[in-house]
């Protein structure tokens, strides 16, 4: 009886085990400062969903609706607009009545959209910035991701800040792609 009992034991204690190991292997734990030097970064964040390419397309156009609104200049996420073609404005309407340009679309592929996307404080200062929103195959979904790529001079030091606030946009992205509505407050 006590064999038996320790056989069970270890059982469990094994299984449990593996079970811990896939779920450090899957975790949530994605994001990245690729690289970093004082005149810029690169951010990635990539997480497996089950979703077809077009899941992931469809909610990077819905950006308007997914996007935090404490990222946003107003306050209100009612405010954002994005035509979501080649050269559209990712656009704030400002209370002034100005428009503020955060980004242009520059490419949209069946499992891609850049943009140039000096955002928040990288506007005026950065040279280069890119923002890619990405999904290949993976297992039984896609692997999304998240690209930014910011140069500018002195800009390396802002790589933290960054990569917290697309941390924030990613996880409302991915909520986007897997319940087809935007994350609630």
């Amino acid at each position: 009886m006590i064999r038996s009992a320790k056989i069970a034991l270890d059982v469990l204690l094994c299984g449990a085990s593996v079970l811990l190991a896939v779920m450090i292997t899957t975790s949530d734990a994605r994001a990245e400062v690729v690289s970093r030097s004082s005149d810029g970064f690169t951010l990635r964040f990539a997480v497996g969903v089950e979703a077809a390419p077009e899941d992931v397309v469809t909610a990077v156009s819905e950006l308007p609706q997914w996007w935090d609104p404490a990222h946003t200049y107003t306050g209100d996420s009612v405010n954002l607009s994005l035509a979501f073609e080649e050269g559209g404005c990712w656009c704030e309407n400002l209370a002034d009545g100005t428009v503020f340009e955060h980004a242009v679309v520059t490419g949209i592929t069946a499992d891609r959209v850049t943009m140039t996307a000096a955002l928040g404080p990288l506007h005026d200062k950065a040279t280069k910035a890119e923002l890619t929103f990405g999904s290949e195959p993976e297992n039984r979904g896609r692997l999304v991701t998240i690209d930014f790529v910011v140069e500018g001079p002195d800009l390396g030091v802002m790589a933290d800040g960054v990569n917290m606030v697309m941390d924030q946009a990613f996880d409302r992205l991915i909520h986007q792609i897997e319940y087809g509505e935007p994350p609630q407050p």
